[in-house]
């Protein structure tokens, strides 16, 4: 029997291919994940402790305060301490050779200059020894013309741009100095200066040669007293590789998730491929009964050709699986995101590959198989075992409805019941429901979207429906492989728009005014809004503020930009808010028995509400509705240290949007950290990210879909091999090679649209129920439909249904008539 099934498979290896061609890409997919996870996490353990190589001891603050710069000097004086320096970790901004901010975060970090500290590699030049003097990454340095001894303005919060001498450049790439935009180093003293901290993030620490470290340990942290930690080097070192394998083991879930996803998806693939071959060899298998073979032994050698067939595609899946490793990692190098280490292949990755191929083929044909030996052998020697087109159970298809209902129940229900737990039960119930109740309600859908086809095309119309609908557990199984991907991806689509719409309906409720200035990943700097406001050119300029005090938002109002941005007035007029007068949004006025002209102390000062407002403002960081508005005025007298990180800006009375943004721009020449844009802007700045994540989370279930219409080809591919007679007989009355195309063709579209519709159907459910969710939660989301997304995936799916297509044909037209009608 070995011999019989791998000859057999040798047969009917070009019948197979497509089979593995579904398990090459999902062993692809896992395995190239596991060789680049494995590279960044080698990559991690690598350059973890680049900035510690010589740092025997660390001190760290136990709490949210800094450690004082005069800390250094007493760890300093330590018996047995042979250089300490203090270390500060922020953000910055560098102005270009253009005199523009160059874009990226920027990290600003106070290197050390005692040379016993010293761990960075340095490109060109060296490391900065006393004020005025910087490095940068030798990347920025070169895209930006600048040479040793240039003159580079760095800024940060503390306030304006400063200029810098240029002594050298590094090499930071792969490391956690690495964010995907420039470095910038500093001696201490400058980096406390630029940012306007009040100390450092920690104090590293060299010992003597020959020094005790624990004895040293001991006496440094009597030194530095209850508010500080020291750490020996070890404990700095398995705390930075932990870090950083930790944030790579976040990024492998991510992608296994997706990896499983097309796992599944390859398993109804394999599943649905092995039912039809070996419903294609009952006779085959009656001949193996009838001179002998056992049930078993038939079991065995399907068993068998399944593994065989899973093993050989699963070592084409991994070597697939190192260029799929490869363009990912190129794919976000492209994309700015720091990556580090390189490809690594593991005996454990090879082996998981070849394993879970294996594995999941053989699964997958473990019950066709089951079913295919349970056919009497006489009677599978009728035509009538040929033709397996038995439809499902009564049980099953009960089934099928009742958890079909009750997901779509779940998902019409999470937003009243509040749980996002629904939704996602919702959708998992919805997609089984599909999965059982498929073989009523795919061959209905295919009826229905083929009606159309048959009034415009006739004969042929009717027979591709016919086929197509003739066997509804296949027809199902091929289906329901396409709802898997598509449904996610419309979910994401329809996700992704939602909440790009509600992001600039906030926008617009919340911004009103033409430009608007922002920190880039910090608050503005303190001198920046009153330089603005200077401007002559400029009438509004608003930095928004807010404060939590007892339980209550107070917030910083413009009086020019109050009446934008209320939804209501309930009593009072709002534009008389100003010095000493306030606004008291309606649930705060309720609870705490307020009224227009009542006192309300606000840090020790008291003033008087002018207006009591509707409340518009979701419940977070105090209850919903608790915030008083402040004039500028009052809430910069009473809260001056407090920052924010956008200001809204409006031109002066005729004074043209040009003029303003140039009087704009001429200011923020001296603040690289800040960012100006109009309301288009800010608003494609808000959805960038999640326009980002919608283009990397389809592009990792584009895979998916793909082995999904592999399995729409495959499926097409071994009916066209049933029906050789069939088709010989149809082309022998007349059906011509166009017509048999046409026939084919529309049989593979009407499989791809089904289970494109259905896909689109789940996900926009599931899409729809979480906006429903998260606008009771108290956002302003609503579902939005991309129909120019949505009619793109339909229009993917038929185009590559099409392209399905055209082997099948080729191979039914390929064989003579009177040669294909002599077929057995």
């Amino acid at each position: 029997m070995i011999r019989l099934t791998l000859r057999s498979l040798r047969a009917e290896a070009l019948r197979m291919l497509l089979s593995a061609l579904a398990v090459v890409l999902g062993v692809a997919f896992v395995a190239g994940t596991m060789i680049f996870v494995d590279g960044m996490r080698t990559g991690a353990y690598e350059r973890a402790g680049t900035f510690d190589r010589h740092t025997d001891l660390g001190v760290y603050s136990t709490g949210r305060e800094v450690l004082p710069p005069a800390l250094i000097d007493r760890v300093r004086a330590v018996d047995g301490v042979a250089a300490a320096a203090g270390e500060l970790t922020n953000t910055a901004g560098i102005v270009g050779a253009d005199g523009r901010p160059v874009l990226g975060f920027t990290m600003l970090v106070a290197v050390p200059t005692e040379d016993a500290l010293r761990s960075y590699d340095v490109v060109a030049g060296r490391l900065p020894d006393r004020a005025g003097e910087v490095v940068l990454d030798a990347p920025t340095a070169a895209e930006q013309g600048f040479g040793l001894g240039a003159t580079v303005r760095i800024g940060a919060t503390g306030g304006a741009a400063r200029p810098y001498t240029l002594v050298g450049t590094v090499d930071v790439a792969g490391t956690s100095r690495d964010v995907g935009g420039p470095f910038v180093g500093l001696v201490g003293p400058d980096a406390l200066a630029l940012t306007g901290e009040r100390g450092y993030g920690r104090v590293m620490v060299a010992a003597r040669p020959g020094a005790d470290v624990a004895a040293l340990t001991e006496r440094v942290r009597a030194v530095a007293g209850a508010e500080a930690t020291v750490k020996s080097r070890q404990q700095i070192l398995d705390e930075a590789v932990q870090e950083a394998v930790r944030n790579v083991d976040q990024f492998r879930m991510l992608l296994l998730i997706f990896v499983g996803v097309a796992i599944v998806v390859a398993g109804f693939v394999i599943a649905n491929t092995f039912a039809i071959v070996l419903a294609q060899r009952t006779r085959r298998t009656a001949l193996l009964r009838l001179i002998g073979a056992t049930r078993g032994q038939v079991f065995r050698s399907t068993v068998l050709e399944s593994a065989v067939l899973g093993l050989v595609a699963s070592a084409l899946g991994v070597l697939i699986g190192v260029a799929l490793a490869g363009a990912m990692r190129l794919l976000l190098s492209r994309l700015d995101v720091p990556v580090t280490g390189g490809l690594t292949v593991t005996g454990s990755t090879v082996l998981t590959g070849l394993l879970l191929g294996t594995g999941l083929t053989v699964c997958a044909a473990l019950l066709p198989a089951w079913r295919g030996t349970r056919i009497a052998p006489v009677a599978a020697l009728t035509d009538a075992a040929v033709q397996p087109s038995r439809g499902a159970g009564r049980l099953r298809l009960t089934a099928g409805a009742v958890v079909l209902a009750v997901g779509v129940a779940a998902l019409a229900g999470a937003a009243s019941a509040g749980q996002l737990l629904l939704v996602a039960a919702g959708g998992v119930l919805s997609f089984f429901g599909i999965v059982l109740f498929g073989p009523v309600l795919v061959p209905a859908l295919a009826r229905v979207f083929g009606w159309p086809v048959r009034r415009v095309l006739g004969t042929p119309g009717e027979l591709a429906v016919a086929n197509t609908v003739r066997n509804p557990r296949r027809v199902a199984a091929t289906a329901t492989a396409l709802v898997i991907g598509i449904g996610l991806v419309s979910a994401f689509m329809v996700g992704a728009r939602s909440t790009k719409d509600g992001i600039e309906r906030s926008v617009d409720a919340q911004i009103g005014t033409d430009f608007v200035v922002s920190g880039i990943g910090q608050d503005l700097p303190a001198a920046l809004v009153g330089e603005l406001t200077a401007r002559p050119e400029l009438g509004v300029v608003h930095e928004q503020r807010s404060v939590v005090v007892d339980d209550v938002e107070i917030r910083a109002a413009h009086p020019a930009l109050v009446s934008r941005t209320l939804s209501g007035v309930l009593a009072g007029d709002a534009d008389r808010v100003g010095p000493g007068q306030v606004l008291v949004h309606s649930e705060l006025a309720r609870s705490r028995g307020w009224q227009v002209g009542s006192p309300v102390t606000v840090a020790g000062r008291s003033l008087r509400v002018a207006a009591v407002v509707t409340d518009d403002t979701p419940g977070g960081a105090v209850p919903a509705g608790h915030v008083i508005d402040l004039s500028d005025q009052d809430f910069a007298a009473l809260f001056p240290a407090q920052r924010g990180y956008l200001a809204e800006i409006d031109p002066a009375a005729g004074v043209s949007a040009d003029q303003a943004r140039a009087a704009i721009t001429a200011v923020l020449g001296r603040y690289p950290t800040v960012n100006l844009m109009d309301q288009g802007a800010y608003k494609k700045m808000l959805t960038g990210t999640v326009d980002m994540l919608l283009a990397f989370v389809t592009a990792l279930l584009g895979l998916a879909v793909v082995i999904a219409l592999v399995g729409v080809a495959n499926t097409l591919s071994l009916s066209v091999l049933e029906r050789t007679r069939e088709n010989a007989v149809l082309r022998a009355v007349g059906l011509s090679r166009g017509r048999m195309r046409a026939v084919l063709a529309v049989e593979a579209v009407l499989m791809a649209v089904v289970g494109a519709v259905l896909g689109v159907a789940l996900g926009t459910g599931v899409s729809a129920s979480t906006m429903a969710l998260l606008d009771r939660l108290g956002g302003d989301f609503h579902v939005v439909l991309p129909f120019g997304q949505l009619g793109l995936i339909l229009g993917v799916a038929v185009l590559a249904a099409l392209l399905a297509s055209v082997l099948p044909a080729r191979r039914a037209l390929s064989r003579p008539v009177v040669e294909a009608l002599a077929d057995q």
